[in-house]
């Protein structure tokens, strides 16, 4: 090989001599055109760059597309880089402040100036404007610029915004970007082209203070979305359509789940009697399940003194930015909202002398607990200052890790297809190994907690991704990224190896050598906190829940007031057999309460008159679905036990 060549590995170990200074895209033309013009940008040594940039030494290569998050990650931020540009032409002095791209697309927050009207109607007129110059196939161009030459230009464009952001970049780390006629301070990278965007929308228009600091001067914050293809994003707004029919927050007020007041308080949510029903039985489903798995139920306050949450780390970690300490009448006694259960069952298992023989010590909870989230932060069930976690604990030995963390993953995988949720990854989430003080506890402790992690998920054949710096500050974890009906990606169930807090809190046991040693701790919880499994759960299903779970399974629809009596005496008889629901007495047509009924997403509708009463039956109606078919009563509640069993989607 020649001193100007250079060796490229592709993902599965092909290895490819190229000329000094090659880029990714001449790579993907190695391979075939039908690549090439696909790639969006490039994976060198772990560093996403533009497909363009020349390759100087031997690397490790990898190319994104369209189906890579990074490439996507990197398409959207180059389109807020072709937002941007038609917003100059359109508004001229208009001053940016910045634009990355996010889950779903991306924003870019503006200063429109005072004499420039914007509002929702203008958003149609950026769409065509960002389309016009994508057909132009304008490169994005990098360029290397030093700090005097970046200031000196943002100056003559009078952009306060960006020479605010040039105060914190070292000379020799700042470049520019140019497509067309517009250029901007990033890092990059950016995909080659802007003729790779098809179809483009302004998602919405919201306020935002500049760097997120309410002291500053409020900008524009425009969100937008682009695609490769028209019909992507006809699919992606057929979605968004979707969404909004599933919002929980809707559909919890439609359904009569839960309300919030601001008199008791912002990100507290309310459970009214339908809600707090579903909560209960969600509680029970769990609670089944863990005493099966040989879990003691315990209950600890929901305050707990400072120095506990001093000596558990969370205080040092989250006090400043927690609710504040509540103080007693005793000078300098200071007690907390708790904010996570897990030092209160430290204190538990630490209330007597424990064996070897005892161990594994399982310790669940439905404990509530409590952290101050900005309000600007808060978002219907999914994000709020008060919640129930179905939080357990584990303690026991080393030898014993692995085992236990492979029954919870068995417990998490038993409540997802219990539900229905079937489209799931596993991500292992571990300590950044560049930021080691973020964590506490040894590297010995966390590389052992990491490898029984990763071992076990290999061993239960999940199907996981790997993230640096996700951990938990006391360990690494594996969180579950569920997928719902309309393929958002939430995070739900989550258990964590911890070999520091048995530290903290000096636990021990009595090994069979008769001598002390530490626990080893596993946090779990499969629901995550209720509120936001119930959330998730409402959108997955769009209000429409399993029937074990709905709250009010049947609706008792006499046709007139005379069948009254009747429909009192079934009601009566059902709920002897735990189903649950209730009795339309209104004054209304039979054909008004189905309706009714069909609404409110009542998955079993009775209906009961004259021949019903004469013969001790019901007419059965399924939501959705119509007329059943007449049946005896106890064949009504044989029918539902199996329709019951069904709903629970395990056989």
């Amino acid at each position: 090989m020649s001193a100007e060549s250079i060796k490229i590995t592709l993902p599965d170990g092909t290895v490819k001599e190229f000329a000094k200074g090659s880029s990714a895209m001449d790579v993907a033309l190695s391979i075939s055109e039908g690549l090439a013009r696909n790639v969006l940008a490039a994976e060198v040594n772990g560093e996403v760059r533009d497909a363009n940039r020349p390759i100087e030494s031997d690397s490790d290569v990898k190319l994104l597309t369209w189906n890579n998050d990074e490439g996507k990650a990197t398409f959207w931020h180059s389109s807020a880089h072709l937002m941007a540009e038609a917003l100059e032409a359109l508004y001229p002095g208009i001053k940016f402040g910045i634009g990355p791209s996010i889950e779903n697309g991306f924003y870019y927050d503006v200063d429109f100036g005072e004499d420039q009207e914007f509002d929702h109607s203008h958003l149609e007129k950026i769409e065509a404007k960002m389309l016009e110059l994508a057909r132009q196939k304008n490169e994005y161009k990098r360029s290397e610029v030093s700090k005097a030459d970046a200031i000196a230009y943002f100056k003559e464009k009078d952009d306060e915004y960006k020479l605010d952001l040039l105060e914190g970049l070292e000379d020799g780390s700042i470049t520019f970007y140019q497509q067309g006629n517009f250029t901007d301070l990033c890092r990059g990278p950016h995909i080659p082209n802007t003729g790779f965007i098809k179809a483009a929308k302004v998602l919405s228009i919201a306020g935002a203070y500049w760097r997120g600091d309410e002291n500053n001067k409020q900008l524009t914050r425009l969100y937008g979305i682009t695609f490769p293809k028209q019909k992507e994003l006809t699919e992606y707004l057929h979605m968004l359509e979707e969404a909004k029919k599933r919002d929980h927050r809707k559909l919890g007020q439609e359904l009569e789940l839960f309300t919030f007041s601001q008199k008791v308080g912002l990100g507290l949510p309310l459970w009214l009697p339908k809600g707090a029903k579903l909560r209960e039985r969600l509680e029970t489903f769990m609670r089944k399940a863990q005493v099966k798995a040989g879990y003691d139920p315990v209950v600890t306050p929901h305050i707990g003194h400072k120095n506990l949450y001093v000596t558990s780390g969370h205080y040092e970690k989250y006090g400043a930015d927690s609710f504040q300490p509540i103080k007693t009448p005793n000078e300098g006694e200071e007690f907390l909202l708790k904010p996570m259960n897990c030092p209160h069952h430290c204190e538990i298992y630490k209330s007597k002398p424990r064996s070897y023989k005892e161990l594994p010590v399982r310790l669940a909870e439905f404990g509530t607990v409590y952290r101050y989230e900005q309000s600007g932060e808060l978002h219907g069930l999914t994000r709020v200052r008060g919640f129930t976690q179905d939080d357990a604990h584990i303690f026991c030995t080393e030898d014993q890790v692995k085992e236990e963390f492979i029954k919870v993953i068995d417990l998490v995988l038993y409540v997802f297809e219990s539900l229905g949720f079937e489209n799931f990854t596993a991500q292992i989430s571990l300590r950044d190994p560049e930021n080691k003080q973020k964590y506490i506890g040894s590297d010995e402790a966390w590389h052992k907690a990491e490898s029984a992690i990763i071992e076990a998920a290999a061993e239960k054949n999940l199907n996981t991704v790997t993230e640096l710096g996700e951990a938990a500050f006391y360990g690494p974890k594996l969180d579950f990224m569920v997928k719902d009906a309309l393929g958002r990606k939430w995070q739900l169930g989550t258990i964590q190896v911890d070999y520091n807090l048995p530290e903290r809190f000096e636990l021990e046991y009595t090994g069979s050598d008769n001598q002390k040693h530490r626990p080893v701790m596993i946090h779990r919880a499969p629901f995550g906190s209720l509120e936001r499994f119930v959330a998730v759960l409402i959108e997955h299903c769009a209000g429409e829940f399993p029937l074990w779970l709905t709250p009010d399974q049947v609706a008792i629809l006499p046709i007139s007031e005379k069948y009254a009596d009747y429909a009192q005496e079934l009601y009566n008889r059902l709920q002897s057999e735990d189903i649950t629901g209730f009795v339309d007495h209104r004054d209304e047509k039979i054909g008004r309460k189905i309706r009714d009924a069909e609404v409110k997403k009542i998955p079993l509708m009775l209906i009961v008159g004259e021949k019903e009463r004469d013969n001790n039956e019901v007419a059965v109606r399924r939501h959705g679905q119509g007329d059943v078919g007449t049946m005896s009563i106890e064949s009504f509640i044989d029918y539902f036990a199996k329709e019951k069993a069904k709903s629970l989607n395990i056989q």
